[in-house]
């Protein structure tokens, strides 16, 4: 079998090229803008050269503009890439000889805030331009009618995470390590997250069972808070927890003070720190007929042990 995997080069695509290994019957292609040589991948394509790219059976469409945490990006950029380049694909895809087409969208193509749990059902109301060129992605994919032999899978992930990727959790992980006590632990939040090994397995699932076309929320089962978080993250840099649990309504009228003297603490931040963010499963797990192999917190501490594999190394090079 082969298949096509567009930001082949990223965290994600590095993963499936690592979990789809040519000792398992699979050929792998990659379609990027960077052409370093990964093991395991036959080709790297220009998409210049997208019409070279024959014999494919299916393709899994990873490359996209990433949501940008400190908002200096401007939308332009976002419709650029994650429509453009979407759309660019898909056109190819549809006089290819592939059958199965994955888009890797996300749930914050839905909603930034969820109240209960989000499930497929949602309209979509998206506020960054981030999650507005995801959306617009999916409503093109969505609006062409593909033969009977052709699939099409929108994969809406809640954050995915694993050894060596770059995103929040990080940034929780470098708060911890440094001993900084957690003020905000009275607000026992919810979130959901998508293991990068989970994620592989749903991939090989559905392309090895092919399932149904579709949209599919991406996540964990299980929802993680936190102050979990913070233990785990404790326990791997070998630290005592430090959660300090000031009153709810001391903390919100500290952040609305901050609101008027433009503090870091200040309402907008507080809720993005503890608000809950559940991500619904339930459709994906009536295709799948298969506990995912990684437990959510299993999945947390396999990243938090890569952090501290990784912050050892730097260490050992500064003292060189």
């Amino acid at each position: 079998m082969k298949i096509l995997i567009t930001g082949i080069s990223g965290f994600v695509g590095q993963n499936l090229v690592k979990y789809f290994s040519p000792k398992n019957n699979y050929t792998l292609l990659g379609l990027d803008i960077v052409f370093d040589n990964i093991e395991g991948v036959e080709k790297i394509y220009s998409w210049d050269n997208i019409g070279e790219i024959k014999d494919i059976d299916v393709v899994i469409h990873l490359a996209g503009k990433a949501h940008d945490l400190k908002n200096i990006c401007d939308e332009k950029s976002y419709f650029d890439i994650n429509y453009g380049l979407t759309k660019k694909i898909y056109n190819w895809y549809q006089h290819s000889s592939a059958t199965q087409f994955f888009m890797m969208s996300s749930v914050k193509a839905v909603a930034d805030t969820v109240n209960g749990e989000l499930t497929e059902e949602v309209i979509p109301n998206p506020i960054t331009a981030y999650g507005k060129s995801k959306i617009k992605a999916e409503d093109y994919l969505n609006s062409i009618v593909l033969p009977e032999n052709k699939n099409l899978y929108i994969f809406r992930p809640a954050m995915i995470h694993g050894p060596g990727n770059k995103g929040n959790l990080n940034l929780l992980y470098n708060f911890v390590s440094k001993g900084i006590p957690w003020p905000l632990a009275s607000f026992e939040n919810k979130r959901s997250f998508v293991s990068v090994e989970n994620l592989c397995f749903i991939f090989k699932s559905f392309i090895d069972n092919n399932i149904s076309s579709g949209t599919y929320n991406i996540a964990d089962e299980k929802w993680l808070s936190t102050n979990k978080l913070i233990q785990i993250i404790s326990e791997g840099v070998g630290r005592k927890p430090r959660l300090w649990y000031f009153p709810k309504g001391f903390v919100n009228f500290l952040a609305k003070f901050g609101d008027v003297f433009r503090l870091p603490l200040n309402t907008e931040r507080l809720n993005k720190l503890t608000e809950n963010y559940i991500v619904s499963t339930k459709k994906l797990q009536l295709v799948l007929c298969a506990s995912l192999p990684i437990e959510a917190e299993v999945g947390i501490k396999k990243t938090i042990d890569g952090f501290v594999i990784r912050s050892n190394k730097v260490d050992k090079k500064l003292k060189k």
